[in-house]
């Protein structure tokens, strides 16, 4: 009974190894719709599996702080006395994108909560936990916005201020380039979109990086490296943020795979969002700029909220898809660094046209 049972196992798989090859070789466009939905299947479950391990070790952080007003601080941190003295053993970091600010501490103390007061106020705070790290002890600190963090060491303790953006820049944007690492986006010709949309906004740094006007203006990047923030990591910081824009950007493609005479640049909006200076206003800024900037033609604009990070920014929006890799002309372009620089210049351009219109 087993053995034939396992015969006619035998026998269905060898079929499916002959059949599949031959399927995919004949529906290359449906192999490769499979591959991308694979590829975004592996990125969900590595996101819950490492958001549902981080979540097992945080505190409520009314469980470790004692309340009371710090006159340096909004949080004081008992040091040892060991690391108290110097600020080369404690080290200050703020990841943006989490909204974390990790406190790391020259200490070979393993049960920091216990043997050390921490005071203040826990509502700028949503999580706390305290971990060894390459020697370190390490307090990570959730926030429930995205601050600027300013800490002075006094009298053995650390002292830390939440600082509203709002407080320090006139006007905040979030970038995003989007896709990343193993979510490629789409590929033509050994050419990955996750490239392209990060050399444009690596462009765009550097003309942000070199703006000198009269406003002060805070920017934070999704990415400016080849990793990939989930989508709810990309439209929190620009909620957190509470940014006044948040532009994506992205390459186009057209749906059957194929090279198409389809070109141009398309940018896509929230139609929810009804401001007068809201997203759709935004998305035609972008538009004009863009197409002004690098000669492409305008492919229109497009409501969708059918996509996470426009459906939840409560930022005005505009997610530019910068042209069609899948037009042999324009693949040409957005691979070419000066073209790059345009596009990055053209959305440079719509954030400042943006910021003089009120936004």
């Amino acid at each position: 009974m087993y053995r034939k049972i396992l015969k006619i196992i035998t026998v269905l798989f060898m079929a499916l190894v002959i059949i599949v090859p031959v399927t995919v070789k004949k529906l290359p466009a449906m192999n490769e719709k499979y591959a991308m939905a694979e590829e975004l299947e592996n990125n969900v479950l590595q996101n819950y599996v490492r958001a549902s391990a981080l979540a097992k070790e945080k505190k409520n952080p009314d469980d470790i702080l004692k309340s009371t007003d710090n006159q340096d601080g909004d949080l004081k941190i008992e040091l040892p006395a060991s690391v108290g003295k110097s600020k080369q053993d404690i080290s200050v970091e703020t990841d943006y994108l989490t909204q974390t600010v990790y406190v790391k501490l020259k200490t070979e103390e393993e049960n920091y909560f216990t043997n050390y007061s921490i005071t203040g106020n826990s509502d700028y705070i949503d999580s706390m936990q305290y971990y060894k790290n390459d020697g370190a002890g390490v307090i990570a600190i959730t926030t429930d916005k995205l601050y600027e963090i300013k800490y002075l060491l006094k009298n053995g303790s650390l002292y830390i201020k939440f600082v509203d953006l709002h407080d320090i820049y006139d006007k905040v944007v979030v970038i995003d380039a989007g896709h990343g690492s193993r979510m490629s986006g789409a590929v033509r010709n050994g050419v990955y979109e996750k490239d392209i949309n990060l050399d444009i906004v690596l462009a765009l740094k550097n003309l942000l990086d070199d703006y000198s006007g009269d406003k002060k203006i805070g920017v934070f990047y999704t990415r400016t490296t080849d990793v990939n923030p989930t989508l709810q990591q990309r439209a929190a910081l620009a909620n957190k943020a509470d940014a006044d824009l948040f532009i994506s950007v992205h390459c186009n493609s057209y749906e059957t795979g194929n090279f198409t005479a389809i070109h141009g640049t398309q940018v896509l909006y929230s139609q929810s969002d009804d401001r007068k200076l809201g997203s759709k206003r935004l998305a035609q800024i972008c538009m004009d700029n863009v197409t002004k900037e690098t000669g492409s033609s305008a492919f229109g604009l497009l409501e969708a909220d059918n996509i996470y990070i426009i459906r939840t920014s409560n930022a005005p929006v505009a997610l530019v898809e910068a042209g069609y890799m899948t037009n042999r002309e324009e693949l040409d372009n957005l691979t070419n660094p000066d073209y790059q620089k345009k596009m990055a210049q053209g959305i440079y351009n719509a954030i400042m046209q943006a910021f003089d219109e009120g936004y």
